[in-house]
């Protein structure tokens, strides 16, 4: 089993919303989302349940007025290299964690006159003191998860191809970079989130949706809030197995208004505004109830990184390995059409689930929801309920083996080859990007190499 030398998916989601490629545009993920892939919010509440209800860690609240001045006064700045700046740093290392030593950056400091206001030593001390509760919660809320390779921390005060607007936070290679806003955002309200969220990515092994799946299977534990603003990663198996009506509870939950021009990004002003409470309990408890569906999409993560991936991405279906740890931990949901019905629908998905476009061609086609919706207008069940029921006793079908347990095996080899060294393609172009610190393009290239021992040694 290969370690991640710190990157999170080069392609992928996050969150708060979803995250997705680590590697350089186009992406999209969560930019980790160019865009809304390339983001990196974290949206969870100014109290965070760690490692269990138990263990409580709660932040002072803070106004939306308030927060929405904090963050005005540190928006990303221009990048340096449209002026021709020479950019000046602030570098200091400090111990994290008790044993390993991580690299402080502030690029820029003197260039963006942060010192107006801010005192570099203390900025590094806070963020220290950050990052060592951070793994200590890591730990405890994941024992399984590798060591963390947090080698640096970057707080960067300008928008480039690393940190994109509206990024606000990234987990490259053993490198977190978080804007000011994030942090602001992140200690004022999230009860630090978005460092657990991107911390988490440190430890991950490959690149891929997956990524994003397991930190906000994390999230979610903490504040089931998490799960509405990225319902997208859950959605099928809430619907189908916990909470049937969750459409009502979506739709009331972003009707509530926001400040359309405040410097505080929607999700969180969602997040801050007050929700009903028996309603958050449901879904509090159902997400108590998916604890085993969450901890098997780390196992697999963790286990086989390459075909977690590969098949999240072939399918298009960012939720796909918690759908299959659905249907191998839950009972199915009951089928009530004929097995001629059965039959013609599993056809239809055979046809979907068998194509490789996205992996091939760079395609992005939802397969699950391409089959769903021929058997909505075609000659399926009209019943969406039964649709869905049909889709999980399909997934039982096709990835689970006579003994229950879950089988992501590739057909072919070398569509696998291909799509790994796809991967490590972008990755190579990534480490050319300006501002590509030396220890990022050091670890790039260890990974790079760990993952080719990895795909050898499936061959």
């Amino acid at each position: 089993m290969m370690r991640r030398p710190g990157q999170r998916n080069a392609g992928s989601e996050s969150s708060i919303a979803p995250k997705e490629p680590r590697a350089p545009l186009p992406v999209s993920q969560p930019p980790l989302r160019a865009g809304a892939r390339w983001r990196t919010w974290i949206a969870l509440t100014t109290v965070l349940w760690v490692s269990g209800p138990d263990q409580i860690m709660a932040g002072p609240p803070i106004g939306l007025g308030e927060l929405d001045s904090l963050i005005s006064q540190h928006l990303p700045q221009p990048d340096p290299k449209s002026t021709g700046e020479t950019l000046k740093n602030f570098v200091i290392q400090q111990v994290v964690g008790g044993t390993s030593t991580t690299t402080f950056l502030i690029p820029g400091f003197e260039n963006y006159d942060c010192g107006k206001c801010h005192q570099p030593e203390q900025l590094v001390q806070k963020a220290a003191s950050r990052m060592t509760r951070v793994l200590d919660r890591l730990k405890k809320a994941l024992p399984e998860s590798n060591q963390v390779p947090l080698r640096q921390y970057i707080i960067q005060p300008y928008s480039d191809a690393l940190l994109q607007p509206g990024q606000l936070a990234h987990a490259t290679f053993d490198t977190i970079r978080i804007s000011p806003g994030s942090i602001l955002i992140d200690t004022k309200a999230y009860g630090e989130a978005t460092h657990l969220h991107e911390t988490l990515h440190l430890t991950q092994a490959f690149l891929g949706h997956v990524n994003e799946l397991e930190a906000y299977g994390l999230n979610i534990r903490s504040n089931p809030q998490f799960l509405i603003l990225n319902f997208p990663y859950f959605s099928k198996v809430v619907e189908a197995f916990f909470i049937p009506d969750i459409d009502p509870i979506l739709k009331a939950y972003f009707e509530r208004g926001i400040r359309e021009k405040s410097s505080v990004p929607r999700e969180v002003q969602w997040f801050l505004d007050e929700f009903n409470a028996d309603t958050l309990e449901r879904l509090s408890g159902a997400i108590a109830k998916m604890e085993p569906l969450l901890m098997e999409v780390s196992r697999l993560n963790r286990e086989l990184p390459l075909q977690s991936a590969y098949w999240s991405d072939r399918t298009g279906v960012r939720s796909l390995l918690l759908e299959i740890a659905a249907v191998k931990h839950l009972p199915l949901p009951k089928l009530t059409v004929s097995a001629e019905t059965k039959a013609a629908a599993f056809e239809v998905f055979d046809l979907q689930f068998n194509k490789d476009d996205n992996t091939r061609l760079g395609y992005i086609i939802d397969r699950r929801k391409e089959a769903l919706m021929h058997l909505q207008y075609g000659k399926g069940p009209k019943d969406p309920v039964q649709r869905l029921a049909l889709y999980f006793h399909y997934l039982k079908k096709r990835f689970l083996d006579d003994k229950g347990e879950i089988r992501l095996g590739v057909d072919n080899p070398q569509a696998l080859t291909d799509y790994v060294n796809q991967k490590m393609a972008g990755i190579e172009k990534m480490i050319q990007l300006s501002g590509f610190t030396p220890v990022e393009k050091e670890s790039a290239r260890a990974w790079v190499t760990a993952t080719q021992k990895e795909l050898a040694s499936l061959q």
